[in-house]
C-alpha cells in the first residue's frame, strides 16, 4: 500500500466511525446516509485511489478542474456531483459528467441543464441550493435561492425534460440569523425539505454538512455529506 493510499484509507476510516457514531446518537442507520467525497484540488490519481478503497460518490466544485479530472477516470464506477456555483456557459461539460448537480438555484441555470440534457440524451439529478442567508427573494453570498423560491424552482426543475429532481442542498451560512448556528440551519433545511416532498414525494436528497460539521447534518436528518479535508487532508491548490 503506497503512503497516500494509506493515508486515505485511514482518513476515511475515521469519517466512516464519525457518520457511523452520528447515526447511532440520533437513532439513525448508518445506510441512510451517503459519503460524498469532495475531490476539488486534488488530482484524478487520488480518486483512483478513493475508488478502490470503496467511494462511488465525488465531488468537484469548478469545471476547469472537473472535467479533465472525471475524463481521466471515466473508466471508475463513480457518481460525479457538482456542487460549485454553476456558469450557464458552463452546462454543457459540466452536463458531459456530472451525474447530479447539487447548485440549481435560478430558472436560467434550469433552462440550460434542461437543453444540454436533452441534446446528449442524459437524464441529470438536481437539487435545489437553498441560501440560507438570503432573504425571502434573494439570493445568497456563496449562491443558492432563499426559501421562498424553493416551490416555483423546484416546479420548473420537475417539468424540464432531461432532469430530474432530487432535493435540497446547503451550505451552513456564515452570516445572517443561522451564522455559527449549523444545527439549526439543517434542521431548517429539513423543514424546507418537508415542504417540498408534500407536492415532490420523490425528492427526498437533502446534501448538508461538511468536514466540521458532519454530525450535526446527520443529527438533523440530512441524506447527504459532502466530506473533503477530512478525507483527503489539506494540500496545496492544484496548478
Amino acid at each position: 500500500m503506497t503512503d497516500r493510499k494509506g493515508e486515505l484509507a485511514a482518513n476515511l476510516a475515521n469519517v466512516e466511525r464519525r457518520i457511523t457514531a452520528a447515526c447511532t446518537a440520533a437513532g439513525r442507520k448508518r445506510e441512510e446516509v451517503t459519503l460524498i467525497v469532495v475531490t476539488k484540488t486534488y488530482p484524478a490519481s487520488d480518486v483512483r485511489i478513493l475508488s478502490e478503497l470503496g467511494v462511488r460518490h465525488v465531488a468537484e466544485n469548478r469545471d476547469q478542474d472537473a472535467a479533465p479530472k472525471a475524463a481521466a477516470c471515466s473508466d471508475l464506477s463513480l457518481s460525479w456531483h457538482f456542487v460549485g456555483q454553476l456558469q450557464t456557459n458552463k452546462v454543457r461539460s459540466v452536463v458531459g459528467y456530472a451525474d447530479v448537480v447539487q447548485s440549481v438555484d435560478r430558472a436560467r441555470l434550469v433552462t440550460a441543464l434542461s437543453k444540454e440534457a436533452e441534446r446528449v440524451g442524459r437524464e441529470v439529478g438536481c437539487l435545489i441550493q437553498v441560501a440560507l442567508d438570503a432573504g425571502e427573494s434573494a439570493r445568497g453570498e456563496r449562491g443558492g435561492v432563499a426559501p421562498g423560491g424553493i416551490a416555483e424552482l423546484a416546479d420548473l426543475v420537475a417539468g424540464a425534460p432531461g432532469l430530474r429532481l432530487g432535493g435540497l442542498m446547503t451550505v451552513a451560512p456564515l452570516t445572517g440569523e443561522y451564522a455559527g448556528q449549523q444545527r439549526a440551519a439543517f434542521e431548517r433545511l429539513m423543514d424546507l425539505s418537508t415542504d417540498l416532498r408534500r407536492t415532490h414525494p420523490a425528492a427526498n436528497m437533502v446534501s448538508a454538512g461538511m468536514s466540521a460539521d458532519l454530525e450535526q447534518a446527520v443529527a438533523a436528518g440530512a441524506t447527504h455529506v459532502r466530506v473533503g479535508t477530512a478525507v483527503l487532508g489539506v494540500r496545496p491548490r492544484l496548478g
